[in-house]
């Protein structure tokens, strides 16, 4: 399964996408600042610099499980290895006070945020698991 994730608007507190399965829209996402302005998915470029808690994870491709979060205390998507971060999800929230590097999922119906984050989030999952039971590998493209 492929997950996209086209970022479309940039902001200095926040980044603005939409993300779709297999090609297809599923939903808006919420991130953090970008900080990788060449989108060459390294951000130890002059003039780029990671600020833990307030950066975007890099452009680039990266491979999605899905397992629990012992924060979050649910199953969640997960990027693996993205280069300078840790624990990176996909879940529900409302405004960039809301992931430290993670990508939240809704609609960006108000400035600076996404909404009905909760439903978005559920409903990803459940396609994942799905994804992952009959064998498929999941990546997520970021661009």
């Amino acid at each position: 399964m492929k997950l996209q994730l086209k970022r479309r608007f940039f902001n200095s507190e926040y980044t603005i996408g939409t993300l779709s399965v297999n090609g297809v829209y599923f939903c808006d996402t919420l991130e953090d600042a970008n900080r990788d302005k060449n989108r060459d998915g390294d951000l130890c470029d002059q003039g780029e610099e990671k600020i833990y808690g307030k950066t975007c994870i890099p452009f680039g491709t990266y491979e999605v499980i899905v397992n629990r979060s012992p924060k979050m205390n649910r199953d969640l998507p997960r990027l693996v290895d993205v280069p300078g971060f840790s624990g990176v999800l996909i879940h529900r929230g409302n405004t960039s006070a809301d992931t430290a590097g993670c990508i939240l999922v809704g609609e960006n119906k108000a400035v600076g945020k996404v909404l009905f984050s909760t439903a978005y989030e559920i409903k990803l999952v459940k396609i994942c698991k799905a994804a992952i039971n009959v064998g498929e590998k999941i990546t997520i493209e970021i661009i």
